[in-house]
């Protein structure tokens, strides 16, 4: 190989191993006899090298800039929720208040959220969901904001750190509501609280419950609370679905309401109880109290447990079992449930809607 003529192509090759067994031998004989030639090639390694640096450099410059770029486009769409209100005097106290909540919300929140399967044994996993901390949650930054246009009482959430989450739907439109028993830890609690669509918490204190058919009533002690206005839109029966009924239900597994829908697979529950259901349907931890309601939007269970790891099975209680709780809590026997349902002629999409309003998480607190 003609290698003084071609000392560009020579040191490339040289560079990237490609030269045969023969021309490295002829070179490395040629560097040691001809010090000119050495002195160009050793320039043409350098250069070569400084520019293969430089590629790197730029390729690294290049992943800067796309991360740069990212970063900005965030930051785009988060000042897509940035707002300015124009507030009048007689407000500004209100609004110091809201800007305080908005400070600490709109810094780091953590959710440290751990799903705990507590087990009666094995083949049965309640699922409310306990909560080691919550801080703090961004949406009490928006309940701030629409509190100040609005002119309404702000209803932040407690100070105090959630324990157990759950769901509960409305029994009557002036604040009773159910869940299951054990959302609320079987009456051992030191608050609860409910978390409407809007993001408000409202107290609510236990009227009544059974351990052992895992039912609970509570009802908000805001005076003059309503879940809506008029009646509840949907009916609570007291018999028995057929096998095969479509079914269902919405539920707080998240920080947002989730549907689930499927169908009865057994008229009894766990190990045959007769007080339940088993149902062909998704459920998750949070769950628990959540309604289960059939194609014609009556209440016929609410949600309690799920069977073991790889099992499809999730067991709900009968609404006979919220009937005889009634019926033994002669406080509440006023209470009367709608005969017919609303629903009836509604599409899914249209039930589940309406039913959103009387849907909500349940928040059990600590101290």
């Amino acid at each position: 190989m003609p290698f003084v003529n071609k000392i560009w192509e020579t040191a490339e090759a040289y560079l990237n191993g490609t030269l045969s067994e023969s021309d490295s031998v002829a070179l490395k004989n040629l560097l040691n006899t001809d010090l000119k030639f050495a002195n160009e090639f050793n320039e043409c390694i350098n250069l070569l090298n400084s520019l293969a640096d430089s590629a790197k450099q730029q390729k690294f410059r290049n992943l800067l800039q796309d991360i740069e770029a990212e970063n900005n486009k965030e930051t785009k769409i988060k000042s897509l929720f940035t707002r300015i209100i124009s507030i009048t005097k007689p407000y500004r106290k209100t609004a110091a208040v809201a800007a305080t909540v908005a400070l600490l919300t709109s810094t780091i929140t953590y959710w440290i959220v751990t799903p705990s399967i507590k087990k009666n044994n094995s083949q049965y996993n309640i699922i409310s969901r306990e909560v080691e901390h919550i801080k703090t949650e961004q949406k009490n930054q928006k309940i701030a904001i629409d509190s100040i246009n609005k002119k309404t009482t702000l209803q932040p959430a407690p100070p105090s750190s959630v324990k157990y989450t759950g769901t509960g739907f409305a029994l009557s439109n002036d604040g009773y509501f159910v869940t299951a028993s054990h959302v609320i830890n079987n009456g051992k609690f030191d608050s609860v609280y409910i978390q409407n669509q809007e993001g408000e918490y409202f107290k609510a204190s236990l009227v009544a419950h059974d351990e052992k058919t895992d039912v609970a009533i509570l009802k908000v002690d805001k005076k003059n609370f309503h879940f809506s206005k008029g009646d509840l839109p949907y009916a609570i029966i007291n018999n028995k679905a057929n096998l095969g009924s479509q079914i269902f239900t919405l539920g707080f597994p998240k920080d947002e309401e989730v549907y689930s829908e499927g169908y009865i697979s057994s008229k009894n529950g766990f190990e045959g109880n007769e007080m339940q259901y088993t149902l062909e349907l998704p459920a998750q931890h949070g769950q628990s109290g959540a309604p289960v309601i059939d194609a014609n939007g009556n209440i016929i269970a609410l949600l309690t447990a799920i069977g073991m790891q790889g099992e499809s099975n999730t067991y709900a209680v009968s609404t006979k079992a919220l009937f005889d709780l009634l019926e033994n809590t002669p406080k509440i026997n006023k209470i009367h449930f709608g005969k017919t349902t609303k629903f009836s002629k509604l599409s899914r999409e249209q039930q589940i809607e309406k039913m959103e309003t009387y849907t909500f998480s349940v928040k059990v607190y600590k101290k």
